[in-house]
Parts: C-alpha cells; sequence; structure tokens
C-alpha cells in the first residue's frame, strides 16, 4: 500500500498533529490526494511553545483547519508519576481526548505520524495507539523517517530538516515526580540554548542539577559559551554539567 492509496481507502480522517516531520508530511500528503483531513492539535505542558507555533504555522502553510485542544497532562497522576508506562497512561489519556473531540465533528478514523522507522517492540505509546485503533499510515506505508525527510523537501516543507523532538517529560528521570516547575525549567533552558545557536539536544534533570547533551559538532561552543550558560542555566539549577559522550 501507498499513502495514495490509505487516504484513497479512508478519505474522511483526524490526524493527532505535532507540527514535526512526520505528522506534518502526513498533512501534506492527505490533503495532496484529496482526502478531508482534520489535525488536532493537543496542547499540553509537555510541549513547549514552539512545537504549538509549528503546528499553526504548518496548518496555516498547508491551508488546513487546525483545532487546539489544551488537555491538563498533569492532573493526571498515572502520568505525573512518571514510572516505566507514562508514555502509555498519557498517550491513552490524550488520544481518548483526541478521538472524542474528532467523533463530535464527524471524524471516525484517527491517524498519527509513527514512521517505519519507529521500533514498536516494548514502547507503551505505542501499545496505547494499538488498544485505542488509532492508524500509523507512514508505517503502514513503509516509509522511514529519512524516507518522509527526503519526501518533506521535495513538497518545500519548512520541517523537512527539523530535528526529532521528544516531550518534556523525557528529561525528568523515570520515577522522578513530574511538575510544572521542573518542565518550566527545562523549557525555558533548552530556548536559551536554541536561541544560542545549538540544536537537536536535551537538558536532562538530575535532582537539583541538569545534564546537557549535545551533538559532537556542538561541544566546542558549548566550551566557548560556557560562562554564558552558567549565568543562564545557573537560574535553575544548582550545577550544569556535560555530557561527553554525543548525542
Amino acid at each position: 500500500m501507498d499513502l495514495k492509496t490509505y487516504f484513497q481507502q479512508h478519505p474522511v480522517i483526524a490526524l493527532g498533529f505535532s507540527g514535526g516531520v512526520d505528522s506534518s508530511y502526513l498533512l501534506y500528503a492527505g490533503r495532496q490526494y484529496g482526502a478531508d483531513i482534520k489535525p488536532y492539535f493537543i496542547k499540553t505542558a509537555f510541549q513547549p511553545r514552539f512545537e504549538y507555533e509549528d503546528a499553526i504555522r504548518m496548518a496555516s502553510e498547508l491551508g488546513a483547519d487546525l483545532t487546539v485542544i489544551e488537555y491538563d497532562v498533569l492532573s493526571e497522576p498515572q502520568v505525573t508519576q512518571n514510572s516505566e508506562q507514562r508514555c502509555y497512561f498519557c498517550k491513552t489519556a490524550l488520544f481518548s481526548t483526541l478521538r472524542q473531540q474528532a467523533e463530535k465533528d464527524g471524524y471516525k478514523i484517527l491517524i498519527d505520524g509513527t514512521n517505519a522507522s519507529d521500533d514498536a517492540d516494548d514502547r507503551p505509546g505505542m501499545r496505547a495507539l494499538g488498544e485505542l485503533s488509532v492508524h500509523s499510515p507512514l508505517r503502514m506505508c513503509g516509509l522511514t523517517k529519512t524516507e518522509v525527510r527526503r519526501l518533506s523537501r521535495e513538497a518545500g516543507l519548512f520541517t523537512w530538516d527539523k530535528p526529532a523532538y521528544a516531550c518534556l517529560a523525557t528529561r525528568v528521570p523515570t520515577g522522578e515526580t513530574i511538575t510544572a516547575e521542573k518542565l518550566r525549567k527545562i523549557e525555558q533552558s533548552e530556548k536559551w540554548l536554541l536561541d544560542h545557536g545549538f540544536s537537536d539536544f536535551r537538558v536532562r534533570l538530575m535532582g537539583q542539577d541538569a545534564r546537557l547533551e549535545l551533538k559532537d559538532e556542538q561541544t566546542r561552543l558549548a566550551f566557548d559559551m560556557r560562562q554564558e550558560i552558567l549565568a543562564e542555566l545557573g537560574q535553575y539549577f544548582r550545577r550544569v554539567m556535560l555530557d561527553l559522550k554525543p548525542r
């Protein structure tokens, strides 16, 4: 099966839309193949501001009517307790809410941007999507991340080279309670680093400290900006450490 065939077979469809590489290409392809595809962005404390802005921009550029659903994910104890099954509980809550709204709007089929490069084995979030009967057309059609980026570039989508981005909750160690304050510190730190030339990195929480995970080629930049980084991130963390193993 290819995407054209998929959308011909499912012409009315709701998309869990993040504004990332995969869901953006799915939105583009669905519209190109004539489907009535409706994007939904679920706005939570786990998404940084730039993800929300990218989703709005992409939907606008593609002429799609984006629906934003605000969800208080921090009100879910099974999520904030941050067990190894956190992603399962989170995906279940978010996609159940998304499906409820989509069905009200007349969309019975729900899809997401999982691609053929994503390993489905032992991934709690993938299990949740399966239980909720969420389709993953990119995976079903055998499209890998590399292929999606190539197709996105050919289509002129600004997301084609956007780094993969896991939600802010992944920065908090498993078993440590997730709070709004911890997420705020992480988001502010990552935003500052993005604004100062860093890309595709992580700020990991370690108690009261932070550990920076950088691409090898950006390690020199971190050393050159050592004082500035310490001054900024020192507002939020007791110590700022650099992981010498590249991302």
